[in-house]
């Protein structure tokens, strides 16, 4: 069934103006360069002194193309302590993701020796480079193999140390990365689909966000892809929440507690936060919400009931405000755990 609230449609004239005035922006090499430095480096946090001397241009000049692409809606500036630092909106993501950001030099490390996400250099199984190796191809048409080399070994020591995990750890690790690089490639514009993605955040991921990712796509199928992440991730889902999902026909399928990363973030256009506070970061263009709902872990099975049937009513409403209507139960193209 089409939905019409999400389907493609022709721009109107002020959407037209607008973008072309973000293209007639972007046509200026030097603001082209300044929005790629940014795009290829979103970890970095630019000033206007920064981006200078990485552009190795006057300061008045990037003065003046930071104000044009601030004006064109693709930079907006965030506070700092000292100075304002500058990132890229998620209209230049989502728009020209792919124009501004190049590949990265392949990674020269020994076999056995990956580099995370965060700049550490640590030793892994060898089974954890193959899925490095594994990942790299998969993904080469978006990452270098030192991007995805990164985030595998991030993934695999997030795993190891945030959220305890002891069985698995290869295979679950394969399943973070991949969830991960597909986030960061939504979230960077390199894969565009109409289809809303959704982030549930809780503390512990083992409980209010496992219930309402597994109720989401039940009601949802493939109309929504659904994320899930934790503040605090537990090693395992907590028993009696596959329990009172298993009662009313929800699979909790292969998911599993995640630690809630920067990509995930970007790559979402609904976050639903559920008793974990601030710990979520916060990104122009996203719609953020907070569920004031009682944790089921440690609850009597009534009580968890009806934890269960308050968050089976907030999904379906969640549903009908973006324009979906609930299957009355899952379809066999039923979405997958992400």
């Amino acid at each position: 069934m089409t939905n019409d609230a999400l389907s493609p449609r022709p721009l109107d004239p002020p959407s037209a103006g607008e973008r072309a005035a973000q293209i007639l922006a972007l046509a200026d090499p030097a603001r082209l360069r300044l929005m790629s430095v940014l795009a290829t480096d979103p970890e970095g946090q630019y000033t206007l002194p920064g981006l200078a001397r990485a552009l190795g241009v006057p300061e008045e000049d990037a003065s003046a193309d930071v104000r044009a692409l601030i004006d064109a809606g693709l930079l907006t500036s965030q506070p700092s302590a000292s100075e304002p630092t500058f990132t890229p909106t998620a209209d230049a993501w989502i728009r020209f993701g792919r124009v501004l950001a190049g590949t990265v030099a392949e990674s020269t490390g020994s076999a056995n020796t990956l580099t995370t996400a965060t700049g550490a250099a640590i030793s892994l199984p060898p089974v954890i480079q193959k899925i490095a190796d594994r990942l790299a191809y998969r993904f080469s048409s978006n990452f270098s193999r030192e991007t995805v080399q990164k985030y595998v070994a991030d993934s695999y020591e997030l795993l190891r140390e945030r959220a305890h995990v002891t069985r698995h750890l290869p295979s679950l690790t394969s399943r973070f990365a991949t969830d991960r690089l597909g986030a960061l490639a939504a979230a960077h514009g390199l894969e565009l689909n109409a289809t809303p993605e959704v982030l549930f955040v809780c503390v512990q991921n083992a409980g209010r966000s496992q219930i309402a990712a597994g109720i989401l796509r039940q009601l949802a199928g493939n109309r929504v892809h659904v994320r899930t992440a934790g503040s605090q991730p537990a090693s395992a889902i907590d028993e009696t929440v596959v329990e009172i999902l298993d009662e009313i026909g929800v699979p909790v399928g292969a998911d599993f507690p995640k630690p809630l990363t920067d990509e995930v973030v970007q790559a979402a256009d609904i976050i639903i936060t559920m008793g974990c506070g601030d710990a979520c970061p916060v990104y122009p263009g996203r719609r953020y919400l907070d569920w004031p709902v009682e944790d089921p872990i440690g609850q009597p099975l009534e009580i968890a009931r009806q934890i269960r049937d308050d968050i089976q009513g907030r999904v379906e409403g969640l549903l009908r405000s973006v324009g979906l209507h609930p299957f009355p139960s899952g379809p066999d193209s039923g979405a997958t755990a992400r």
